[in-house]
């Protein structure tokens, strides 16, 4: 009796549906609790693994990636632009400042675009991105201009530079605030616009490199 009570009981336990287990996800935050990320279209294939696009209400990390290789990667791209800003002279370890001029820079695109920012921002780092630079080669004592492609995460880097820099630059000596000058240069670059500064420098590197093939 004892051995059938056994295999009663483990004839039950293999019958018995194995319980699944919820995982409970909370919901992403929108950028800045006001735009959603998860529409955003990325052109560029070559941009598409390095440009990141992970909600987060706050874009601001700690520096948690910084010692990792290619950490930057997977920063939100939003973050990115606030962290370039902070590399100029002005701006310095200024992060609530920088935070504050991207943020009003957003809703100052949102008002005159009707769309979403940070599809503006992606197709505005898209056209500023340059393809092909300027490198050195040397042949014995003489120093040979050569064009070579650029990888695409150092693309990004670029084009995030010269948006940042180009916006603090413009923001100098003139009436005009940072927010109005960030969210006009990001307009201009997503339209490809020469007169926005990103699109220019990467017009001229471009070029310089097609003369040096």
């Amino acid at each position: 009796m004892a051995d059938e009570e056994v295999q009663t009981q483990e004839q039950v336990a293999v019958a018995a549906p194995a319980e699944e287990k919820t995982k409970m996800v909370a919901p992403k935050a929108p950028i800045f609790g006001k735009y959603d990320t998860t529409e955003i279209v990325i052109n560029d294939a070559g941009l598409a693994k390095y440009i990141d696009l992970n909600s987060t209400s706050v874009p601001h990390s700690g520096g948690k990636h910084a010692n990792k290789w290619f950490g930057k990667s997977n920063l939100s791209i939003v973050e990115r632009l606030i962290n370039n800003i902070m590399r100029t002279e002005k701006y310095t370890g200024k992060k609530l400042k920088a935070y504050k001029a991207v943020s009003d820079a957003f809703d100052i695109i949102a008002a005159k675009t009707k769309k979403n920012p940070v599809q503006v921002l992606v197709e505005a780092l898209e056209n500023a991105a340059p393809r092909e630079e300027v490198t050195r080669l040397q042949f014995g004592g003489i120093s040979v201009p050569k064009a070579v492609d650029i990888s695409p995460q150092r693309r990004l880097d670029i084009a995030l530079r010269n948006v940042s820099s180009g916006v603090v630059a413009a923001s100098a000596k003139n009436k005009k605030t940072i927010q109005d000058c960030l969210a006009d240069e990001i307009m201009l670059a997503a339209k490809g616009d020469m007169t926005s500064f990103a699109v220019a420098k990467k017009e001229e590197t471009e070029r310089v490199a097609q003369s040096a093939r």
